[in-house]
């Protein structure tokens, strides 16, 4: 039984402004708690060089550091990691040399970048002004 026979059914509708008014909410919230990341670390390449080396000269100063950031000046180990330390080491070293001996730094890939400039506060304060680094030789 009909009783609506003459009766225009109505459409059912969906009402779509609360749906994106919802959607908004639910946009602005992830965009609040969401955490953005900056990298701080470059990823670098140390430098190579094509030159080639030079014979070994006798008022240089060969300081190495290691990944650990233990040092070696000569080859002697330096007991304490202190820039005053370093700086009494490099004073042994260069002892009285008659010209200004040359400071080559031989650092690891991986030595931390204090450690490198420890090394060279301590030239500056021993009075020991020509620094150098080592590279390694260009791969090809």
């Amino acid at each position: 039984m009909n009783f609506q026979k003459g009766r225009l059914r109505d459409e059912p509708e969906i009402n779509l402004i609360p749906m994106i008014d919802v959607l908004l909410v639910i946009l602005i919230f992830l965009m609040v708690t969401t955490t953005y990341s900056k990298f701080a670390g470059l990823e670098i390449n140390l430098p190579t060089a094509d030159a080639q080396a030079q014979k070994e000269q006798p008022n240089e100063i060969n300081v190495t550091i290691t990944a650990l950031g233990e040092l070696t000046v000569n080859k002697l180990p330096v007991a304490e990691r202190g820039v005053e330390a370093i700086a009494a080491a490099l004073r042994a070293a260069a002892g009285d040399a008659a010209k200004d001996p040359v400071v080559v730094i031989n650092a690891d890939a991986k030595a931390t970048h204090q450690s490198v400039v420890d090394v060279m506060q301590a030239a500056q304060q021993s009075g020991l002004p020509h620094i150098s680094f080592a590279t390694q030789q260009a791969q090809r």
